[in-house]
């Protein structure tokens, strides 16, 4: 939602976590754009490149396997599902947008480990165009943020 008052974070120091990150090839031009966002931004937040890890997978339907693979490692302080679902004319926009987002929820409470969740679900190109950097950035920002917390609540 655009003008949303988001609130100022005070635990975004990313120095010594391990991210993960997992992308939705599907809609390439806007999660290539959403992965950039992601990565300028955990750089600017402090974590070292060499503790991001990036994947990439088909399509949204995909994201939650590779997910629960990072998971099982037990190595990272957060996650990052990206993707772009653009609305078409058949029931599938409804069935992916909404198996993707629950899968994603079900991963971060079943394995405690905070997921930011940044798959886009939109109506057209525009705007996911229009989402892309934002939320991209906003993934990175929340990543550091829960893991930071659940840390500090561990």
């Amino acid at each position: 939602m655009f003008g949303a008052e988001k609130g100022k974070a005070d635990k975004l120091d990313g120095k010594k976590l391990l991210i993960g990150i997992v992308q939705a090839r599907f809609n390439e031009s806007i999660t290539n754009a959403l992965a950039q966002a992601c990565w300028q931004e955990l750089l600017a937040l402090g974590v070292d490149e060499k503790n991001i890890t990036h994947v990439k997978v088909p399509g949204a339907l995909e994201v939650a396997a590779a997910l629960q693979a990072l998971a099982e490692r037990d190595q990272y302080d957060a996650l990052v599902a990206l993707g772009c679902i653009i609305r078409g004319e058949t029931y599938h926009f409804e069935l992916v947008a909404n198996e993707s987002g629950a899968a994603v929820s079900r991963l971060a409470l079943d394995y405690q480990l905070p997921i930011a969740n940044a798959i886009l679900t939109v109506e057209n190109m525009a705007q996911a165009e229009a989402r892309q950097t934002d939320k991209g950035r906003d993934a990175a920002r929340v990543a550091v943020e829960m893991a930071n917390l659940l840390n500090e609540l561990a």
